[in-house]
């Protein structure tokens, strides 16, 4: 019996630590085919009991230990553990290339005179093309001192920061070696107005490279201002004649009078009786010039010179009561010459138009900046009619392109 009595107690204590095993392995939660339970918890999970306790214990072994160290492991999910691989930043569009727009290009103006009225007309042309071309004029003022021109060009080349020379040459003569220098350093050169060379009878350059010469020859200007004078000076004999320079030596005036010379040296009836200097800057240099020589020349027929001095001229002459015995001839065309012309108080001019030639000028030197045009030769006057020549038979056929 008792016997039987333990073999059953046996069996009891036995299911009950079976049913003991069975309750710890429920409370284990499974693991994630990749987890690692040692890096993640730090804690090594229990195995479930393989033997059943002792009579002893007479209960299951306590598996609260067992159940803390699952807890753990269920808390660390690795997935979560894990540190998340950076956001792989798409890289930003750059913005599309853009062209910078190109910077003006630089042409010095080398003027003879800032101050001549003559030129303010051609830079004013020269100047709006300019603008309209992206290109920066920068005007050099020689005060119609050849030196300081000759200094000017020569550090305009030397600096290095121009793409062009346009030039009003006061030694066309003296500034050949300089041009030359300005052309091998590659400038693009453009005169205008005057001559860079030695022949004052054409306006084709005479200095390989120069890319245009956009002038009247000085001396066909002075021939035919000695073909207005043949005709003032028709029915008088003597014809008395005062010739007034603009600057006394210059090629220019120099081509001018040789010009004149030639036309009237063969004329038996026309004296020049006096000589003068007005300068090219307005009427108080004729005045000056014209008081002096009628202190020694009081009576004369006829006076040929600049239209700026020629103003003073007849201001003077106006003054003394002689205007109407003494033909006025003037060079260059200006409003007072073509007013005076249309009025009977100016028997003549020789007609210019220094718009027309700082646009011409201007024209190309954009011409050879762009492509290395040769433009050559170009006479401004070449198209008018009777040759420029301006007298009352022609004068509603002009119009002036500057104030004198």
């Amino acid at each position: 019996m008792k016997v039987r009595s333990a073999a059953r107690l046996l069996s009891v204590i036995l299911a009950l630590a079976l049913v003991a095993a069975a309750c710890g392995d429920d409370e284990a939660p499974e693991q994630p085919a990749d987890a690692n339970v040692e890096s993640s918890s730090g804690t090594e999970a229990p195995a479930a009991p393989a033997e059943a306790p002792d009579d002893e214990q007479g209960a299951p072994e306590d598996t609260s230990t067992s159940s803390e160290g699952t807890d753990d492991v269920e808390a660390s999910d690795p997935e979560v553990d894990e540190a998340p691989e950076p956001a792989v930043e798409e890289p930003e569009d750059e913005p599309p290339a853009t062209t910078e727009p190109a910077g003006p290009r630089q042409v010095a103006y080398l003027s003879a005179s800032s101050a001549n009225t003559f030129l303010l007309a051609s830079v004013g042309e020269m100047q709006r093309l300019a603008d309209e071309n992206n290109i920066e004029l920068v005007e050099f003022d020689a005060q119609f001192n050849a030196d300081l021109q000759t200094t000017q060009l020569q550090d305009v080349v030397a600096s290095g920061q121009y793409d062009g020379i346009i030039l009003v040459a006061l030694n066309g003569p003296g500034l050949v070696p300089d041009v030359e220098a300005a052309l091998e350093a590659g400038h693009e050169v453009v005169l205008f107005n005057q001559i860079v060379g030695d022949d004052l009878s054409t306006n084709e350059p005479q200095v390989d490279g120069i890319a245009a010469s956009v002038l009247a020859p000085p001396v066909v200007t002075g021939e035919r201002a000695g073909r207005l004078t043949v005709q003032a000076c028709a029915g008088l004999d003597p014809c008395r004649v005062v010739y007034i320079f603009g600057i006394r030596g210059i090629p220019l005036d120099v081509a001018l009078r040789q010009g004149f010379d030639s036309v009237v040296a063969d004329q038996p009836t026309i004296e020049i009786v006096a000589e003068g200097e007005g300068q090219y800057l307005g009427p108080e240099g004729g005045i000056n010039a014209i008081q002096d020589i009628m202190q020694a020349q009081p009576d004369f027929d006829v006076v040929v010179g600049a239209d700026q001095p020629l103003q003073g001229i007849e201001l003077v002459l106006t003054d003394e009561g002689k205007l109407d015995d003494v033909a006025l001839i003037g060079l260059g065309g200006s409003s007072p010459a073509i007013e005076g012309i249309r009025d009977g108080r100016w028997f003549a001019t020789v007609f210019y138009a220094p718009a027309s030639e700082g646009r011409l000028a201007m024209e190309a030197m954009i011409a050879a900046l762009e492509d290395g045009t040769y433009t050559g030769g170009v006479d401004p006057n070449g198209g008018f009619v009777d040759e420029g020549m301006v007298t009352a038979a022609n004068v509603d056929q002009f119009n002036a392109e500057w104030d004198g």
